[in-house]
């Protein structure tokens, strides 16, 4: 749409000063040819476009020239751009939309604002060694949320149990680099990992969401449900020699600070999680407290050594 790629050379020249037609043609992704028209057209409605000949020419906005488009101040624009999520508009399928409107803004901002911030900010929304891609129904339980349109899941609510569930969905939350999905079912509120989603389908029959919902809120309610029902571990770990150091990148959400004795305390929500995490590190910490964590570890460690022990030794 030539309107919009009009703004948008008008906010690039404004952001980035002088700019040369190959650079805006592939940023816009159109001819040089069709970038001269454009520049002509700008010129004509009244904008002081100053085009240079030879390579180092480019194209410029006269020195003073600003226009104004949000009414946002510099630092509203710095917020809006530094916790802006590339991969979390990616799995929305809305990366295109965003880079346009980042780029509207940063122009729009004062003194370079947002493009400074963008140059030194980057929110990363993905787990450590999981892909970037999206989980395979996101984007039909998305179309569902957005239309309030009732969902038919197949669930797999355990290792082996699949189950069917018909929900009422109100909204996504991405948490630590994990999609949910808070829904209805039977006037109660229910949390289901996108992950676990085996299908989606849409049905014809639209809901009601209910009066004043606030998915913040309701997500928080969730969450202290959730720790509610499990009582926190605090654990003591101290380094192994020769440890690589990859323990300390991947629980930097469980630290909690320094022992007394050098070694370092993390809290868990429960033992089975302290243990799940913590037995893919035994070359990197020894667990020293508590007894009872030791003991799973150990009876994990008896488990993994009877299954795979070698039969002919």
């Amino acid at each position: 749409m030539r309107a919009d790629r009009l703004l948008s050379i008008l906010l690039l020249l404004q952001a980035r000063g002088r700019m040369s037609a190959g650079s805006l043609a592939d940023r816009l992704e159109v001819s040089r040819r069709t970038i001269y028209r454009d520049l002509e057209a700008l010129s004509t409605a009244g904008v002081p476009v100053v085009v240079g000949p030879g390579p180092r020419g480019g194209a410029s906005l006269m020195p003073g020239y600003r226009t104004d488009l949000t009414g946002l101040t510099a630092a509203e624009v710095e917020t809006l751009l530094g916790l802006a999520s590339t991969s979390v508009a990616r799995h929305l399928g809305l990366r295109s939309a965003l880079e346009s409107a980042s780029r509207k803004l940063a122009a729009s901002s004062s003194g370079g604002a947002g493009l400074r911030i963008q140059e030194r900010v980057l929110v990363d929304a993905e787990r450590w060694w999981e892909g970037t891609a999206a989980p395979p129904h996101l984007g039909r339980i998305q179309d569902a949320v957005f239309t309030d349109h009732r969902l038919l899941l197949r669930y797999r609510s355990g290792e082996q149990r699949v189950v069917e569930r018909e929900v009422e969905p109100y909204g996504l939350v991405l948490k630590a680099g994990v999609w949910y999905l808070l829904a209805g079912r039977g006037g109660e509120r229910r949390t289901y990992r996108i992950s676990r989603v085996e299908g989606a389908e849409i049905l014809d029959a639209s809901f009601e969401r209910p009066a004043g919902f606030d998915l913040e809120a309701a997500w928080g309610e969730a969450v202290r449900g959730f720790r509610d029902r499990g009582s926190p571990l605090t654990v003591r770990v101290r380094p192994r020699p020769g440890a690589s150091g990859l323990f300390w990148r991947m629980a930097g959400e469980h630290l909690r600070g320094r022992a007394a004795d050098g070694g370092s305390i993390l809290v868990f929500p429960a033992l089975g999680h302290a243990a799940a995490f913590l037995a893919g590190f035994v070359s990197e910490v020894e667990v020293l407290e508590p007894r009872t964590l030791r003991a799973r570890l150990a009876e994990i460690g008896r488990g993994l050594a009877a299954t795979y022990a070698d039969p002919g030794e």
